[in-house]
C-alpha cells in the first residue's frame, strides 16, 4: 500500500517510519510513505502557505493553492482515498481501518495546521477523519495513528495473524486481561484457569472476562455488540425458516 502524507513538518515522521514494526514493514516494502510539504509547491518568495481568513477570526488558514499543487503532484493509483485529517471527521476505529486496508491501494493523507485548512480543500478530499473529539495543533499525529493502524493490519507486518484477531475492537468488544510469568508477582497471582492447560474453560474464561471488562469500561460497545449479534440471530432464524 501507498501513503502520500502532505505535511508542513515531515521531519515529525522521522522515528515513527523507523521504529518498530512500522519500520520493518516499511524495509520489507510491504508499505511505502511519501512525504510531501505543501510549502514545497509555494510561487511566492516568502513560501507562504497561510493566510488571514475572510470575515475575519482569529488564527490563520492553510491555503489552497500549495496544497491543491502537492495532492496534484503525486500519482494516482486506481483504489485512492484522498483523506484530511480534521476533528469534524469520521473518528478512527478498527472498522474503519479494516475499510482502508481492504478497498484502497493509495492513502494521501492532508495534516491541516493553523485554524484548520481553506473549505475549497474539501473539493480533494473523500473522506475526513479525526483521532477523537479534541483539538490538536496538527494533523500530523493523527496521521501517524491513521498509519500505524493501516500498516499493522496489511499481511505480513504482524508475525501472527491469529494475534488481530484477538484485539480489542476486532470482535465488538475489549480484549481479556492477559499475563505471562512470573505466575506470582508481589502477591498478585495468576488465575488458575490459565494455568490449568484446559483450553475450553480458558476460552469460555476469557470470553466471560470480554464481556464484564467491556460492560465496566465500555457499556456503549457492549450494548452495539448485543444488539448485532441478536441481529445475526434474527437474520440466520430467517434464512433457516425459508430453506
Amino acid at each position: 500500500m501507498r501513503f502520500d502524507i502532505v505535511t508542513l513538518f515531515p521531519d515529525c515522521f522521522s522515528s515513527v517510519l523507523s521504529s518498530g514494526l512500522l519500520g520493518k514493514a516499511l524495509a520489507k516494502q510491504i508499505a511505502e510513505v511519501h512525504l510531501v510539504n505543501p510549502r514545497d509547491f509555494t510561487t511566492d518568495k516568502h513560501r507562504k502557505v497561510d493566510d488571514e481568513p475572510y470575515g475575519g477570526g482569529v488564527g490563520m488558514l492553510m491555503k489552497p493553492e500549495p496544497i491543491f499543487a502537492a495532492v496534484e503532484s503525486l500519482p494516482i493509483l486506481p483504489r485512492r482515498e484522498v483523506i484530511l485529517m480534521s476533528p469534524q471527521g469520521q473518528t478512527i476505529n478498527q472498522p474503519l481501518l479494516r475499510e482502508l486496508v481492504t478497498n484502497y491501494d493509495q492513502l494521501v493523507v492532508i495534516c491541516g495546521h493553523y485554524e484548520g485548512v481553506d473549505e475549497r480543500v474539501l473539493n480533494l478530499v473523500t473522506r475526513e477523519v479525526s483521532l477523537g473529539d479534541f483539538i490538536l495543533t496538527g494533523g500530523e499525529i493523527p496521521a501517524m495513528a491513521l498509519l500505524n493502524g493501516v500498516v499493522r493490519l496489511l499481511p505480513g507486518t504482524v508475525g501472527k495473524v491469529e494475534s488481530l484477531k484477538a484485539e480489542s475492537f476486532e470482535e465488538g468488544l475489549l480484549d481479556f486481561p492477559q499475563y505471562t510469568r512470573p505466575a506470582n508477582f508481589r502477591g498478585w497471582k495468576v488465575p488458575d484457569v490459565l494455568l490449568s492447560g484446559n483450553h475450553a474453560e480458558i476460552a469460555r474464561w476469557r470470553f466471560q472476562q470480554q464481556i464484564q471488562r467491556t460492560a465496566s469500561r465500555r457499556p456503549d460497545l457492549l450494548e452495539k455488540w448485543e444488539q448485532e449479534r441478536e441481529q445475526g440471530a434474527g437474520e440466520q432464524g430467517s434464512r433457516g425458516a425459508g430453506e
